[in-house]
């Protein structure tokens, strides 16, 4: 029945059906106490080496027990303890008995949790980087494959001025490049909380090096070092600053709209059935309508997503109500929403890169639309071909708005198909210029400098982007749910 147990309370969805497990690991509780253990030993290592009385045996013995995390002891001193950082200590000194004395010396409890947050948040981004640069690569081979495939454009969601369906996808491409800029920058500037003690002043460990000032920040730089950080914050209170915490989940909430708009466009144009995401062979679309087949890979996306840019409120009233330096009513809110945050943002990459590598796209539908629209957007054509040929601007203007209303008419109170073309070639008006109606009507002529503007923009702007991910890139998504 063991098994069953896990049955018997909730488990968060994000974990439990969604998420990728390298991301799940990163939040997961043995890494986060696996590093604090690594970061007591970075701690242990630069004191010894900066001549505190700290042996070979005991930071060998602190190494050998890394990992083997006693979690049920633990549990059991944070009972008794009320104290998560110093219920671990415990724990990590009872497999450690000659190193207890000099576990955590001279340090704050924020020297782990902080610390160890951080390594996580620049983790997080470090999975999540290569999957969105695979999502702008395949998006990106997508919008250069249809860049002069014509398709409506749509304005309020009203029949527009023609587009192509690859000028389409580089809107898409062009918020999700912005996304990979600000997702790189926020993850650059990631530094390490270091070494400050209960209040930011380094007082504890000023004390253990005899006031010595040189020490104390080449400990602080050591350790930043040895946990992977080029730099760390010159100045902290007891805890970093909340706002790094605001930066890196505007940039995950910003991801998230961007996400949700693409998605949102994918169902449109399903419903249109000019596109249509990835279907399963055995998929079922409905339990009670055997032949549809609904979006739901991009539902899913627009529903997480919504989740992503609403725990964006989460860090900013929390850094908005920070007291002087620190408030421990940060801590359980931050317990939620950075692991959520990073979570989601994994889920939704996963998820879009399957739908972009599986995209369908249905041309004929696309023309039978275009055909439907086109005789009204060609008037003007077919009114300067008219004067070419010698004919009055204005005549020709109240011919075609009566013909064009005529027809809309049909359309709107008959439901039938635009016969606009028909009433045009019927009209003896009209006759120099029926030889040019084909040329006057022909798709390509209404998409403007599109297939340009995505050969440029694609060359210059997301390619270069992808450079770095080169090597990541060919890594495909298999959905298990």
């Amino acid at each position: 029945m063991e098994g069953a147990d896990e049955f018997m309370k909730y488990r968060s969805p994000l974990v439990s059906r969604y998420a990728s497990k390298e991301m799940a690991y990163n939040f997961s509780d043995r890494k986060k106490f696996t590093t604090w253990r690594k970061l007591w030993i970075y701690l242990a290592k630069a004191e010894k080496a900066l001549g505190l009385p700290i042996t070979d045996a005991q930071i060998q013995e602190m190494e050998s027990h890394a990992e083997d995390v006693d979690f049920a002891m633990a549990a059991e001193e944070e009972r008794k303890l009320r104290h998560d950082v110093m219920a671990h200590v415990h724990t990590f000194a009872h497999c450690c008995p000659a190193a207890a004395p000099i576990i955590h010396l001279g340090a704050t409890s924020c020297y782990v949790g902080d610390n160890t947050d951080l390594i996580m948040l620049r983790d997080g981004f470090d999975i999540l980087l290569p999957k969105l640069a695979r999502v702008i690569d395949r998006l990106a081979n997508f919008s250069e494959k249809h860049a002069d495939l014509p398709t409506l454009g749509f304005t309020h969601y009203q029949p527009a001025q023609l587009t192509t369906v690859g000028k389409r996808a580089s809107l898409w491409l062009q918020d999700l490049a912005m996304d990979m800029r600000n997702l790189q920058r926020a993850r650059d500037d990631l530094r390490f909380r270091g070494v400050k003690g209960t209040t930011g002043t380094q007082a504890s460990f000023l004390q253990l090096f005899q006031g010595d000032h040189d020490k104390v920040e080449k400990l602080d730089r050591m350790v930043t070092e040895m946990a992977g950080f080029k730099k760390a914050y010159l100045v902290t209170g007891q805890t970093y600053s909340r706002k790094v915490d605001v930066d890196c989940l505007s940039n995950l909430a910003s991801l998230g709209a961007t996400v949700h708009k693409i998605c949102t466009d994918i169902r449109l144009l399903a419903n249109l059935k000019e596109i249509e995401e990835p279907f399963e062979k055995e998929q079922i679309g409905s339990s009670a309508m055997p032949y549809k087949r609904n979006p739901m890979r991009a539902e899913r996306c627009c529903s997480l997503a919504r989740h992503l840019v609403a725990l964006m409120a989460d860090p900013l009233q929390t850094a908005s109500v920070q007291w002087l330096e620190r408030t421990l009513d940060d801590s359980a809110n931050r317990r939620i929403s950075l692991p959520e945050s990073f979570l989601t943002a994994d889920i939704i990459l996963s998820t879009l890169q399957n739908i972009t590598e599986g995209l369908v796209v249905y041309p004929k539908v696309i023309e039978r639309h275009i055909r439907h629209e086109l005789p009204f957007m060609a008037t003007e054509n077919i009114i300067m071909a008219m004067v070419k040929a010698g004919g009055n601007r204005q005549d020709c203007h109240e011919k075609i708005r009566v013909l064009s209303q005529e027809a809309a008419a049909v359309v709107k109170q008959e439901g039938g198909d635009n016969d606009l073309l028909a009433r045009v070639q019927q009209d003896p008006y009209f006759k120099p210029i029926l030889g040019q109606l084909d040329a006057l009507l022909d798709p390509k002529t209404f998409i403007g400098r599109a297939p340009q503007q995505v050969a440029r923009f694609l060359s210059e702007e997301v390619r270069p982007l992808l450079e770095p991910y080169k090597a990541k890139l060919d890594v495909k998504i298999e959905l298990e749910l």
